[in-house]
């Protein structure tokens, strides 16, 4: 993939995120490791706009929304949106829409009942989306995930200006609409840019299916709307991708509810199914070996996973989109008890990159019964730069 509009779309993804901020790229340029006069030239060749007015408008957006489908207050949606005070929300509304924040409010739409906030994310047609969920759902982790009656459905806990918030979301597709409904918990309204970023990975909403189609050929025909299944928090899919580790799915996932429970905050949600926060990386790295071993994790695994979650407490390893691809593989395999497989199946899922290939996979080797085990990394070179979604194609080709 073009080295460029990689870069460029790591630095938009981190904007989303609400990374950007008083209207500086200096540190998303030091996190990605170039300058930040070359940031906004491969932004402006990628996006036809400077990064400033990009992230100037996804706030303005997001506020718009949340003005006519939420009850949040003015100020509330202000800072939640991204900007540092109400004044400069308020004028730059004005100037972009000729209208005051207060005047859309007047349009508002009816809202539920609760306190829940409810917004639409758009994605370009077509979406699997049962294949989607089927994935997600064989993979959840009890008490932190549930998928039922087509309904995705987690705990979820992020960090903003040194504060948790903790609460839960719902996302279900939109009949006869490309986009989905996400509901979030009123607890979560002041990380709103950074929930709608992950919840827009987890569930591969930037995606361009045309484009992946037009590589993969008649691997995709079947199912051109297939999404690689992302990641909402990368230590809990690296920690999830270790207990997979040479077991089937249904014993993992067994592990990782037992390491939930164990490990992970108790929290109250209107769902029976959703009870606890799944642990940190700080939770984990302060572990032993015979704590972790204790669940019914071999060893030699619980000895990974510590490893891991120190690594990402420390902040050498970063799991996450936009993270430099090749470092975090080289990183990945440094720890103990990971390999190829293991690397590239968090790179896939956790860093959203569309190139990984997991080819020791024995699902991939049972998919591609013509193709001899030696040979199947030569193979997928045909469907680079989207060997991740070939991937999927290939588990799919098997259910």
């Amino acid at each position: 993939m073009d080295a460029g509009r990689r870069l460029a779309q790591a630095a938009a993804s981190a904007m989303e995120d609400d990374a950007f901020e008083d209207e500086s790229l200096d540190a998303i340029a030091i996190r990605l490791g170039v300058t930040a006069r070359h940031l906004r030239r491969v932004f402006a060749e990628e996006f036809g706009v400077s990064p400033i007015a990009y992230a100037q408008t996804h706030r303005l957006l997001l506020a718009k929304r949340l003005l006519t489908d939420t009850r949040m207050t003015a100020t509330a949606i202000a800072f939640a949106s991204g900007f540092k005070s109400l004044r400069r929300f308020s004028a730059l509304f004005k100037e972009r829409y000729r209208l005051r924040p207060l005047d859309l409010r007047k349009r508002r739409v009816a809202t539920d009942d609760d306190d829940a906030l409810t917004l639409k994310l758009s994605f370009r047609p077509p979406y699997d989306w049962d294949a989607l969920v089927g994935f997600l759902g064989a993979r959840s982790i009890a008490g932190v995930e549930d998928v039922a009656g087509g309904v995705y459905r987690r705990t979820v806990r992020l960090q903003r200006g040194g504060r948790w918030h903790a609460g839960w979301i719902e996302v279900e597709p939109i009949p006869k609409k490309f986009a989905l409904k996400v509901r979030a918990s009123g607890s979560l309204a002041g990380v709103l840019p950074p929930l709608l970023g992950r919840v827009k990975h987890l569930m591969d909403l930037s995606a361009n299916p045309g484009e992946i189609a037009g590589v993969l050929g008649d691997l995709a025909k079947s199912r051109p709307g297939l999404r690689l299944p992302g990641a909402f928090d990368g230590f809990e899919v690296a920690v999830r991708a270790v207990l997979g580790q040479q077991i089937s799915v249904v014993a993992a996932r067994t592990l990782a509810g037992r390491f939930a429970a164990a490990f992970g905050t108790p929290i109250e949600t209107p769902f029976a199914s959703l009870n606890v926060l799944f642990p940190t990386a700080g939770d984990i790295a302060v572990r032993s070996v015979d704590q972790v071993a204790s669940l019914g994790i071999v060893g030699s695994r619980a000895r990974t996973i510590i490893a891991l979650a120190d690594a990402v407490a420390s902040g050498s390893l970063a799991l996450a989109p936009g993270a430099d691809v090749a470092a975090t593989l080289d990183a990945l395999r440094a720890l103990p008890g990971v390999g190829e497989w293991t690397a590239q199946y968090i790179a896939m899922r956790a860093m959203a990159w569309p190139d990984a290939f997991p080819h020791t996979d024995l699902g991939i080797i049972k998919a591609l019964p013509n193709v001899a085990k030696k040979e199947i990394l030569a193979a997928g070179e045909a469907w680079r730069p989207w060997r991740s979604y070939a991937t999927m194609h290939l588990w799919q080709s098997l259910t």
